[in-house]
C-alpha cells in the first residue's frame, strides 16, 4: 500500500491502516509505504526508461516503490483529496512506476482509497483508478466507493461507514489474492496486439 499523504499519521494512514489490520486478520501479509515529503518528479515523457523497467531519475522514491511492486503480489494506494485530484506527487509515482515497470504491476489486483474533509472525493477516486485500468489490472471494489471522510489526524477513524467500507475493501482484496494465488488471474486474456492510433493524421 502507498500512502500518499505528506502527513505520515493522517487520515490516509488511518483508512490504509484499517485495511492492513483486516489484511492481517485474513492472513494477508502488507506494507505500506509512506511516500514522504521530500521533492517527487514528475515524468518529463523523455522515453528512456522504455524496457528499463526502471525510471532514469533515480533521485526519489520512485524506483524503490518500483522494487516492491515486483515482489508485491497487489496494490492499494490512498491520497488525501486536492482541489477534487489526489495528491499531485502520488499521481507522479504512479505515471512514472506504470510506464517505467509496467510489467511489475501488469494483471495484479489494485484498488484505490481516497480521503477528504467534505468533497472532491469521488474525482480523486477516479482518478486513482483510471491507470489501473489501463495496466489490465483487476480493480477490487467494496461494499462502496472506497472513500472516508476526515479532517484532523485520525479523524477518519470516527467515520464508522467509511472504516466499515475500508475493511470490506481489505476481505475483498483478501479473497481476489486466494483466488488468485497471488498472481494474474490463471486463464487471463492476453488480448490482441498493442494498436496505438492517433486522429490527426
Amino acid at each position: 500500500m502507498i500512502n500518499g499523504s505528506p502527513h505520515q499519521k493522517g487520515n490516509t494512514a488511518t483508512a490504509l491502516g484499517e485495511i492492513a489490520r483486516t489484511l492481517e486478520a485474513e492472513g494477508i501479509e502488507s506494507e505500506i509505504f509512506w511516500l514522504g515529503t521530500k521533492p517527487v518528479r514528475g515524468c518529463i515523457a523523455c522515453g528512456k526508461c522504455r524496457g528499463a523497467g526502471r525510471c532514469v531519475f533515480n533521485d526519489d522514491v520512485c524506483n524503490g516503490i518500483s522494487e516492491k511492486m515486483e515482489k508485491a503480489d497487489a496494490l492499494i494506494v490512498g491520497s488525501p483529496v486536492y482541489y477534487g485530484q489526489p495528491n499531485g506527487a502520488l499521481m507522479a509515482i504512479i505515471q512514472r512506476l506504470f510506464y517505467s515497470n509496467g510489467a511489475a504491476v501488469s494483471g495484479k489486483p489494485a484498488a484505490a482509497v481516497a480521503i477528504c474533509r467534505r468533497g472532491g472525493a469521488t474525482a480523486a477516486f477516479q482518478t486513482l483508478n483510471m491507470p489501473f485500468m489501463m495496466m489490465n489490472m483487476q480493480v477490487v471494489t467494496s461494499q462502496y466507493w472506497n472513500i472516508a471522510y476526515g479532517q484532523t489526524e485520525g479523524q477518519a477513524a470516527l467515520d464508522a461507514e467509511g472504516m466499515q467500507t475500508m475493511r470490506t475493501l481489505a476481505h475483498n482484496m483478501a479473497w481476489t489474492l486466494r483466488q488468485t494465488g497471488g498472481k494474474p488471474a490463471p486463464g487471463r486474456p492476453s488480448g490482441d496486439p498493442g494498436t496505438f492510433m492517433n486522429f490527426i493524421r
